[in-house]
């Protein structure tokens, strides 16, 4: 079994952590008892969001009672000022019902919070450690600039950042610059949004660095038992699956929607982060529901698109938006119709 040392907090876990933004989609009962089978077969590291509707308040049935004192919990505050950072732990709090949170996190700001700013939210946050409310600073983000901020500042005892076998170079740098650092590193998007299928291949490229802690999004038995399975035979990086991951970053080189969402809401109601990466969706999951009544109506919304550059403004990955909705309206139209891609 691999684990993981999150720096300096002194955490140390499996190395699985359980993604629970998923779980907003399925019943509370379905969620709870997903959540509890995790924890029973030895996944004891758990992120959620106050962003992520009801995730929250399901962890929090889950796992009330003295099973809370025998494992962690992540969540985060989009917070932009000090009261509002105030109530959103409050109501984290209520909804886990849980005296404290073990990592506390600002989530994916534009700047890195340092105390004594006019918007008060690190020193709140730094309180709140002092009160025994949470355990842990952490920092969520997209953003390389961020990122180095957090991590040359030493306020942050977690980052939190995505990574994956697509991770380029300057990700690979923020690896090992929190590893010098002594900081935590906990990888989001390690399956790209969905894009990447093969978990075995994902598990085995992330578990050559030890000081990385992957969350996997899950939603269902079926992706929860590939986990599991996982932390009794480790998948190692054998000489077959680096032949898939280079063929799997030639295939999706260039400039891809990862799917994060921060380019969201869309003036014009463009669901954005579905529509910019329907053709890998379509290339890479064929299935016939892509093509239902829904997603129809989804992909004709971008011909709605305002033009008004909102989305590529706040994409941390710089894209090209607008065009990637244009081609992938022009690839979903060709498929309907029965044209080859």
């Amino acid at each position: 079994m691999d684990t993981v040392r999150l720096g300096s907090t002194g955490i140390t876990v499996n190395q699985n952590g359980f993604g629970a933004l998923p779980i907003q989609r399925v019943t509370v009962d379905e969620a709870v008892r997903l959540l509890i089978k995790a924890f029973e077969h030895g996944i004891t590291y758990f992120d959620t969001a106050r962003g992520y509707t009801d995730s929250e308040e399901k962890l929090g049935l889950a796992f009330e009672g003295d099973t809370r004192k025998n494992l962690y919990i992540a969540t985060k505050t989009t917070a932009q000022n000090a009261d509002a950072f105030w109530r959103d732990l409050e109501t984290s709090l209520k909804f886990l019902k849980t005296e404290y949170i073990d990592v506390y996190q600002f989530h994916n700001p534009p700047f890195c919070p340092k105390p004594k700013e006019a918007d008060g939210l690190y020193d709140a946050m730094l309180k709140a450690k002092e009160q025994g409310m949470i355990h842990h600073i952490g920092i969520t983000n997209h953003r390389l600039s961020v990122a180095r901020e957090a991590i040359a500042s030493g306020l942050y005892e977690i980052l939190q950042f995505p990574f994956s076998y697509l991770a380029s170079g300057k990700d690979i740098e923020i690896v090992k610059a929190c590893e010098q650092a002594n900081m935590g590193f906990v990888a989001m998007k390690a399956l790209s949004g969905g894009l990447i299928t093969n978990a075995s291949a994902a598990y085995a490229y992330i578990a050559q660095y030890p000081n990385v802690l992957p969350i996997w999004g899950v939603q269902r038995d079926k992706e929860l038992d590939e986990f599991i399975a996982m932390m009794d035979n480790p998948p190692r990086l054998t000489a077959d699956i680096e032949m898939l991951i280079e063929k799997e970053r030639e295939a999706l080189s260039g400039s891809f929607c990862r799917g994060c969402g921060y380019c969201m809401p869309c003036p014009a109601g463009i669901e954005i982060n579905t529509c910019a990466r329907m053709t890998l969706l379509l290339r890479r999951s064929p299935s016939a529901q892509w093509f239902n009544e829904k997603n129809q109506a989804m992909m004709k919304k971008i011909s709605d698109c305002q033009h008004c550059g909102h989305c590529e403004k706040r994409c941390p990955y710089g894209l090209k938006t607008q065009k990637l909705l244009q081609d992938n309206d022009q690839d979903f139209r060709e498929i309907l119709a029965g044209k080859p891609m």
